[in-house]
C-alpha cells in the first residue's frame, strides 16, 4: 500500500513544535513537583524532626545537670578527680631514683665496693665514697664510669651517660685497700620515668687502668 504525506512541511514543523512543547512542559512539571518534594522534607526535617531533636537534647541535659548537681560533696570530688589527673603527670616527672641500684652494679668492678652513693637529682650530680683493694681497681671503676655508654627507646644513639667524672680523693690504710671519693655529672635522662634505658658497659678499658699508669701514685691523698 502507498501512502502520500499531503501535509505541507510548515505544518509537520509545527506538529513537531508543539511535540517538543509538550514534552518540555511535561518534564518541567515533573522537576518542579520533584523539587517542591524535596523542599518539604528539608521543611519537616528541619521544622519538625531536628526540632524535636534539639528539645530531647535539653531536656536531657537539663536531667543530666540536675543529676550530677545533687551530688553530694560535688566540689570536693571534682578537687579529687583533678588531683588525680595532675598525679600522672607529676609521676612521669619525678626521677626513677630506685635505677641508681642497678646503675651501680653494672658499672662497678668485682674489686670496688660503695659505701656510700649521694645523689643530686636538682644538680644532676653524684658523689660515690668507697674502697678498692688497689689503687688500680680505683682507676678502673674511674674509666668504666667515663666509657659507659645508654641508649633508650626514645634515642637509639649511645650517648654517655656519666660526665666530668673525677677521683677527688683517695688514701691507703694499713691494711692495704684504698679509700676513694668519685665525684661525677649524670644525664638526667638516664632517670626518666618515661624512657627505657640500657647501659652498655665496656668489657675492656683501654685507658691507663690497663697500660699500668695509674691516674694517682699509690699512698697519699689528694
Amino acid at each position: 500500500m502507498i501512502q502520500f504525506n499531503l501535509l505541507p512541511d510548515v505544518k509537520q514543523e509545527y506538529i513537531k513544535a508543539q511535540r517538543t512543547k509538550h514534552l518540555v512542559i511535561s518534564v518541567s512539571f515533573l522537576a518542579s513537583a520533584a523539587a517542591v518534594g524535596v523542599l518539604l522534607l528539608l521543611v519537616l526535617t528541619v521544622d519538625v524532626a531536628q526540632k524535636k531533636n534539639i528539645s530531647d537534647l535539653t531536656k536531657d541535659i537539663k536531667s543530666k545537670t540536675a543529676q550530677i548537681q545533687s551530688t553530694p560533696n560535688l566540689n570536693k570530688i571534682l578537687t579529687v578527680q583533678n588531683q588525680l589527673a595532675a598525679l600522672t603527670k607529676l609521676h612521669d616527672g619525678k626521677p626513677a631514683t630506685s635505677r641508681l641500684f642497678g646503675y651501680l652494679g653494672q658499672v662497678t668492678p668485682s674489686n670496688v665496693t660503695i659505701s656510700s652513693a649521694s645523689a643530686d637529682f636538682t644538680q644532676n650530680t653524684l658523689v660515690l665514697v668507697g674502697n678498692a683493694k688497689t689503687i688500680d681497681d680505683v682507676n678502673t671503676f674511674v674509666d668504666t664510669l667515663k666509657f659507659t655508654t645508654y641508649t633508650s627507646d626514645s634515642n637509639a644513639v649511645a650517648s654517655k651517660p656519666f660526665s666530668h667524672v673525677v677521683l677527688t680523693s683517695f688514701s691507703v690504710s694499713d691494711q692495704a685497700s684504698v679509700a676513694y671519693t668519685i665525684n661525677l655529672s649524670f644525664d638526667p635522662t638516664i632517670f626518666s620515668n618515661t624512657a627505657t634505658v640500657n647501659l652498655t658497659v665496656p668489657n675492656t678499658i683501654t685507658t691507663r687502668s690497663v697500660t699500668d699508669q695509674p691516674l694517682f701514685k699509690r699512698g697519699g691523698t689528694q
